[in-house]
């Protein structure tokens, strides 16, 4: 069988002949306009990169190669007896561009067992670190010690071949993907489970495998962390994680100074650090009621109290998406299948049948449904996983899939340093008087 690596060497030579032809025909081809609005407020809605593994669309969420969420839930390959997909399946979607058997999937899971050995010198980074440190902190500190086993910062420094830069980044990857799991599993136990670490159960997929390290046998969790790893992969490459991997990957940093960069990104609360941040404002919100699942009238009113403080409703909003995420409806799915009476859950529902309606009628939100962090929280406190610090810890492995696939995609496209012209606010005036051209037309 020819293997997943080979599969994308072939698949990239044949993307990269196409866009060579593309920006030789229509290279000089004006895609759109900039305002200046979206100068200054996060460069929102410019197209200025491609990102080959998902598209984001703002009615039907994110595809990933063109498949839907259901669709993904249908069509990727799922353990012997699960319901849900296996995220590696979906590593191979983003890579190749097409669904992999059953076989090649269970490829996949094998070659990121045999890669999964972390070296002893990465858990004595981990142990130099305060106990109380953020688990994101210890995660970061983790990869960055990883990367002193870089295959491309070895083969970059040997001399290397501009179009062989996609084998070593491809091998990096595969190091970082595998090896990700144990860091973060070794991580939960050290900081909530007094240091009692787990081994990795060989027999076990991918993420199945991280949830028995973390300490959680039960099968519905390991489908829950296929669930999760799937959902939370990808979304396109503007997002704050993907962005700056692909950023720091395009002046050449390996693919672990890269995705560590990714990482702190992803730990800001406008990121990944919301499925937090909504887990929180939760339990606050029932603390303050003195109920375990509120009524909506109560619901209502908390969240009313809460927009009048001049704070957001967590979860709710999205910058991109003008309807339910999909991934929030597929955990709501997945609660309704294995957890339909438990009041944590409930309660999201109930938020997710009161906050839409309130947030409309303020007439100045784009976007009052739910994303992706509006429920996930919940189905983790179900299990028993109440430290919600480490949520995003969870988030970071899952996006690993997504970022690393596209990195891989970049060094095989040959894409080049980004570089984006920035503008004073003093030459800006100067435009607005009409004394300076600021677009260079």
């Amino acid at each position: 069988m020819i293997s997943l690596k080979e599969k994308f060497k072939e698949k990239s030579d044949q993307v990269g002949a196409e866009i060579k032809q593309l920006l030789k025909e229509h290279g000089s081809k004006v895609i759109g306009e900039v305002t200046l609005s979206q100068v200054y407020q996060g460069m929102r809605g410019i197209t200025g990169l491609v990102t080959e593994t998902s598209l984001l669309d703002a009615n039907e969420g994110i595809r990933f190669r063109g498949y839907s969420i259901p669709e993904l839930k249908e069509k990727l390959p799922k353990v012997k007896g699960g319901d849900e997909p296996l995220p590696e399946a979906l590593f191979y979607l983003m890579l190749i561009g097409k669904l992999p058997t059953e076989d090649e999937a269970e490829s996949i899971t094998s070659t990121l067992q045999r890669r999964s050995h972390v070296p002893n010198y990465v858990f004595d980074s981990i142990e130099g670190l305060p106990v109380s440190s953020h688990p994101m902190t210890q995660f970061v500190i983790a990869i960055m010690a990883l990367q002193n086993g870089s295959n491309f910062a070895k083969a970059y420094g040997n001399g290397l071949n501009k179009k062989d830069y996609w084998d070593p980044t491809y091998d990096d990857a595969m190091d970082l993907i595998a090896r990700l799991p144990r860091i973060a599993a070794y991580i939960y136990r050290r900081k909530y489970k007094g240091g009692v670490h787990i081994e990795p159960n060989g027999l076990l997929d991918w993420a199945g495998n991280f949830a028995h390290m973390m300490g959680y046998g039960d099968e519905s969790f390991k489908e829950l962390m296929r669930l999760y790893m799937t959902i939370h992969a990808d979304h396109e490459g503007g997002n704050v994680s993907a962005h700056t991997t692909h950023l720091v990957g395009s002046a050449l940093s390996d693919p672990f100074l890269s995705f560590a960069a990714g990482m702190n990104g992803l730990a800001g609360p406008l990121h990944g650090l919301a499925n937090q941040e909504v887990i929180k404002w939760i339990f606050e919100m029932r603390e303050k009621l003195g109920v375990d699942l509120p009524s909506k009238e109560q619901i209502a009113e908390y969240v009313k109290s809460t927009l009048a403080e001049g704070k957001v409703v967590p979860g709710y909003g999205h910058a991109v998406l003008r309807k339910t995420d999909p991934r929030f409806t597929a955990q709501m799915e997945f609660g309704k299948k294995h957890m339909p009476d438990d009041p944590l859950v409930q309660t999201v529902w109930r938020i997710y049948e009161t906050v839409p309606e309130i947030l409309n009628g303020l007439g100045k939100v784009k976007n009052p449904w739910p994303n992706v962090d509006a429920h996930s929280g919940a189905l983790l406190v179900h299990y028993g996983m109440v430290e919600y610090e480490f949520y995003t810890v969870l988030f970071g492995v899952s996006r690993s899939l997504g970022v690393l696939a596209s990195l891989c995609w970049d060094r095989a496209l040959g894409l080049p340093l980004e570089r984006p012209k920035s503008v004073t606010t003093d030459l800006v005036k100067l435009w607005l008087e009409g004394k300076d051209n600021i677009w260079g037309d």
